[in-house]
């Protein structure tokens, strides 16, 4: 008898239906998985035969083959073991035909027949949708993470004589179900710096402010110790609280990679990353014999924060280069290419030569000029290129630190950030209803950092006399065509801050003081 059982592999973050065909014969007895299986899914046997008997269930001593259909597609993990189990149990004829055909099964078994929680469920999941299915059965560690998508109804399982008996009608299982207004509600632990705690460094507070309000890559440099690194970690307080989206946008990456934290189903605050600067090329864009999401999809409509940036290998800075630019990240592999999400804001730190105290005032630097042009110099003008802000960071004198009051607080810059934000959401969805089919890529821009040479030329309207600082401005200081446009996208983020629909000279004045680093300019 064969018996056919539904369960889902994943490409990336696309999940697809996958067909867990079970056939048991007569013959020697032998268990063998075929399909394009890895090696966690070919261990399969063994869990699945060791969970089966010690669940009380009979596992049928004959020649067993199972095949992953479709056979083209790369299986991987342990989310196989429970619809391998279900299809061997319905093909001895120990459930009944009607019952276990109506669900899709995800799940791994441990020895003794209990579920055990997998990663990747909410993607998986999100497929069962797609494919217009309606019940899966997850392990009851996932259940609040699968029951996060409308329209799918969750039965959780913490073992699998509980399902059988499940499956026999002799036990009842209802629904997982879950408050998402609540969940959104919910603020996570482990707060951020406040900007108010933050002495002193007012324009680099407003150039942080220019940053979150447009989605602005920034660089900063200064001396040690003054406070680029708190600057850094204080920015994602401004930022605009993630919608619904975008909350299972970052969850289904941290699902993947196996992040999510246990009691946080749904991560609703935006992601802050900051890998330290020995960290390998894969480890940040991503990939590995199994490829993973790295450091600049996990920070997806977060930030990544790069301290030190100077340190970090020269070939991983240089990969960055195709995130920053499209958003997206794709790992190319012979069998397959993988796509997965990076629409960040990149936020660097460095110091301005290797002892750190080039240009300090209060204390005399011990580097050589070639030494402070090597060391600027690993940051490439093509990276530097795809930064719009650039913004020195001074030490502070003792009066700033000793007795200056708080400063204004994160919320109140967060008002303003989120008002601007606003601006710019009705701004592209305007332009999304107006332009058609041809906008149809346009959906995916929220923010200024986010427009494209149309929408810059629609947007970006200059004043007469901002037009002449602009052009003076490309000539002095040796502008690419991508600079300009960076300078344009500030400038009108800058005018969304003020409230004003043109952008004025002094909007562009603003946005070219955030160019410190064009030309790798210190002085």
């Amino acid at each position: 008898m064969i018996a056919i059982v539904k369960s889902t592999a994943l490409s990336g973050l696309d999940g697809q239906i996958v067909e867990v065909e079970v056939d048991v014969s007569r013959g020697l007895p032998s268990f063998d998985i075929v399909g394009l299986p890895d090696i966690s899914v070919r261990e399969a046997k063994d869990r699945v035969r060791t969970a089966i008997k010690n669940s009380g269930l009979e596992f049928p001593v004959k020649r067993i083959t199972v095949n992953l259909a479709p056979a083209d597609l790369k299986k991987e993990g342990p989310v196989y073991d429970l619809p391998i189990a279900v299809g061997i149990l319905a093909a001895t004829e120990q459930l009944p035909p009607e019952r276990f055909q109506q669900y899709v099964y995800l799940g791994e078994l441990s020895l003794n027949g209990s579920l055990r929680g997998i990663t990747g469920v909410l993607p998986n999941v999100l497929a069962v949708r797609d494919a217009a299915l309606q019940q899966v059965v997850v392990p009851m560690e996932n259940a609040k993470e699968a029951a996060l998508v409308e329209g799918i109804d969750v039965f959780p399982a913490s073992c699998l004589d509980e399902l059988v008996a499940f499956l026999r009608g002799k036990y009842e299982i209802t629904p997982y179900k879950l408050d998402l207004k609540e969940l959104q509600d919910q603020l996570e632990e482990g707060a951020f710096f406040d900007f108010g705690d933050v002495k002193g460094q007012q324009t680099a507070k407003r150039c942080l402010e220019v940053a979150a309000a447009g989605g602005h890559n920034v660089i900063m440099l200064g001396s040690p110790g003054s406070g680029k690194t708190m600057l850094a970690r204080s920015l994602p307080g401004i930022l605009p609280d993630l919608t619904f989206q975008e909350s299972i946008d970052v969850t289904k990456i941290h699902s993947l990679a196996g992040l999510l934290p246990a009691n946080r189903p749904l991560l609703t605050r935006r992601p802050f990353r900051s890998p330290h600067h020995t960290a390998s090329t894969i480890s940040i864009i991503g990939g590995g014999r199994i490829p993973k999401p790295g450091e600049v999809s996990l920070a997806h409509h977060g930030v990544l924060f790069l301290d030190e940036m100077p340190e970090f290998h020269k070939d991983t800075l240089e990969a960055l280069r195709q995130p920053l630019e499209d958003g997206v990240v794709t790992i190319s592999r012979i069998n397959a290419s993988l796509t997965y999400p990076a629409r960040l804001m990149l936020v660097g730190a460095l110091n301005p030569c290797p002892c750190g105290y080039y240009g300090d005032p209060s204390r005399e630097c011990s580097c050589s000029p070639l030494q402070v042009q090597r060391y600027i110099s690993r940051l490439s003008g093509p990276l530097l290129d795809r930064v719009d802000l650039h913004i020195q960071v001074p030490r502070l004198p003792y009066e700033d630190i000793s007795q200056q009051p708080r400063g204004e607080s994160s919320r109140e810059i967060k008002q303003r950030v989120e008002q601007a934000r606003e601006i710019q959401r009705q701004r592209f969805a305007a332009e999304k209803q107006i332009g058609g089919p041809r906008r149809s890529k346009t959906s995916s821009v929220t923010c200024n950092a986010g427009m494209g040479p149309r929408e810059v030329r629609l947007y970006c309207k200059l004043h007469k006399n901002a037009k002449a600082l602009i052009k003076d401005a490309f000539g002095r200081l040796n502008l690419s065509a991508r600079s300009y446009d960076r300078i344009l996208k500030v400038s009108r983020t800058i005018a969304d801050l003020a409230g004003s629909d043109l952008i004025e000279e002094g909007h562009v004045a603003e946005a070219l003081q955030y160019r410190s680093m064009d030309n790798k300019n210190l002085s």
